[in-house]
């Protein structure tokens, strides 16, 4: 075969978010996912780079699913030059229709907040990401396909999508590349679902490929069982309104908020918990989860057996859907006895965030977590146990329940995921892992290699390698290998300086002498004096999560106006 095969992982590469992957057959283009970064403010500046790619090269899109880490950075796409088709299941595209406007008016709505502070500060506004009319310019792209339709885009490139069992509409994308009667065949799975998973099917078995490209979110880690989740779902449900507080759950609005309303339905039927009030406070939430109705295709059998009888899961006396802004204030007013889903699942944007404002310094309030969060989101910093943090500008002491059911997760854990590559009956001759933190990324790696018997590849961000000879060993270059060093220690410093401010904060709020007190003010100022030598010894302030200096043109100095200037607008 002689056409040359290139992948380039423009986003989802040691990390969980921004999925987006470039491949490269002979002259042309395809985009798998085109996802927006979320987390930490150096992961979320990515959003905010030209792609890696001229967009309007690109021949298509295949979309795996609608979740905004794989699909957010669209808008941005057609709007700088993309004119292709966009592959998607038919649930997908419809879903993209509530979600990307969604997200338009999110980016305008932060980029008004921060022009507000930019204003008083005598900054340059910016514009934002995208906006709602950029979203919608996008939908005319999309195209809808069946499961199990293969499709021929020409004679050498045909696909087709399985279901991935992650979300409804989710999908494993199958490319097959065809040349001279010799065909090479790629699996890309999204993200790939659970075994058992309420409402929408299993994930489909692949029993060949040549080359894999797996997401290993929980490579490292195991979820509850079914009945296990239900039953913590309930004492914590119990044990909080025994104390008279809410139950605050941060819901992924596509899947995790109506597997949520199909379990409570459960419970309250079998008297495990009381007929409590459950308010989906998510205009995107509520658009959605009228949306599954329409998608039976979907369903597992379960499911479609209740719609038979005429008895519909997802909508019952208890509910309370709440799309006005009127209403979400109202319920923020209500102390306690209730349970308040809403958005985003990871806290960095939406209505949960007020709620969040309203409920965290509560004792008598639980915040449940029912989804992953990413590394540098407000809900991973409430996991790892901050004692306070700062919502719309006013600083939050965390005195509520933290808790989390890592059951209700979408993403096969670490054992489903190595069940289902356990499954080919061929197995691939090379897996490329993705969409992972380094210690997931690391352990499945590890365990494929040894179950498996197969060649495991771990790229980083913007590396591009060659898919040909097959088989090879890939071996990441010197400058990708500084470049994730330069990522690791800054996910360290991160951690270990949020951690000693949590601690600081904790500290100096419950001393009352003020000798010790000004002791503490002496070293602090030593440690301050020190991190300026620091600074003043370092030749150059690193990139660590962009294109490599070579690529940007250099970097600037640490004490010129230009990173002077950077770094003023972080800070704001």
């Amino acid at each position: 075969m002689q056409t040359l095969l290139k992948l380039k992982f423009c986003g989802g590469a040691r990390t969980v978010t921004g999925s987006c992957f470039l491949l490269e057959v002979g002259e042309k283009k395809y985009l798998i996912d085109c996802g927006m970064f979320q987390g930490g403010k150096a992961l979320r500046r990515r959003n905010f780079l030209d792609f890696p790619f001229n967009p309007a090269e690109i021949e298509c899109l295949f979309l795996t699913h609608a979740h905004i880490d794989h699909s957010g950075l669209i808008p941005k796409l057609v709007r700088d030059g993309f004119q292709g088709k966009i592959y998607s299941t038919r649930a997908t595209a419809d879903l993209c229709q509530i979600m990307l406007p969604d997200s338009g008016h999110i980016q305008e709505m932060e980029a008004e907040w921060e022009n507000r502070k930019a204003r008083r500060a005598g900054r340059s506004e910016a514009p934002p990401l995208y906006t709602i009319a950029d979203a919608h310019a996008s939908l005319k792209y999309f195209q809808g396909v069946g499961y199990n339709e293969i499709v021929h885009l020409s004679p050498e490139l045909s696909f087709r999508l399985q279901n991935s069992g992650h979300i409804l509409g989710s999908a494993l994308l199958e490319l097959r590349v065809t040349e001279t009667g010799v065909s090479k065949k790629f699996v890309f799975t999204g993200d790939l679902g659970r075994t058992g998973q309420p409402i929408i099917c299993d994930p489909d078995v692949i029993e060949e490929t040549d080359f894999l490209i797996m997401e290993t979110t929980y490579g490292q880690r195991l979820h509850e069982e079914e009945g296990e989740k239900e039953s913590v779902l309930a004492e914590i449900i119990n044990s909080t309104l025994k104390r008279g507080g809410n139950i605050v759950v941060p819901a992924f609005t596509v899947g995790r908020a109506q597997e949520l309303l199909y379990i409570l339905n459960k419970l309250i039927d079998r008297g495990e918990i009381p007929s409590l009030p459950i308010y989906i406070d998510s205009p995107m939430a509520i658009k959605t989860t009228d949306l599954f109705i329409r998608h039976s295709e979907c369903f597992d059998l379960e499911m479609r057996a209740y719609l038979i009888r005429g008895d519909c899961p997802l909508h019952f006396p208890e509910v309370t859907f709440t799309p006005t802004v009127e209403e979400s204030r109202a319920v923020n007013e209500i102390r306690g006895g209730v349970m308040i889903i809403s958005a985003s699942g990871m806290c960095d944007a939406g209505r949960v965030r007020h709620h969040l404002k309203h409920n965290l310094w509560r004792p008598e309030s639980t915040i449940l977590f029912v989804g992953y969060q990413a590394e540098g989101t407000l809900g991973r910093r409430l996991l790892d146990g901050a004692r306070q943090i700062k919502l719309f500008g006013e600083d939050i002491a965390v005195r509520a329940s933290i808790a989390s059911i890592r059951g209700f997760s979408a993403h096969a854990d670490r054992d489903e995921l190595l069940k289902w590559v356990g499954k080919f009956k061929r197995k691939p001759s090379q897996i490329i892992l993705v969409h992972g933190e380094d210690e997931a990324l690391e352990s499945m790696a590890a365990l494929l290699k040894e179950q498996i018997q197969v060649d495991v590849y771990i790229p980083s961000y913007l590396e591009e390698i060659s898919l040909l000879p097959l088989g090879q060993e890939l071996e990441p270059s010197h400058e990708l290998l500084a470049r994730l060093k330069a990522q690791q220690v800054w996910n360290m410093w991160e951690e270990k300086n949020s951690y000693f401010n949590a601690h600081l904060f904790s500290y100096l709020e419950e001393e009352k002498d003020l000798e010790y007190l000004l002791s503490i003010e002496k070293r602090l100022e030593l440690i301050a004096r020190q991190l300026e030598q620091e600074i003043g010894a370092m030749r150059t302030f690193p990139l660590l999560f962009g294109p490599s200096p070579l690529e940007s043109g250099g970097l600037p100095l640490p004490g010129s106006d230009e990173q002077r200037e950077k770094r003023s607008g972080e800070a704001g």
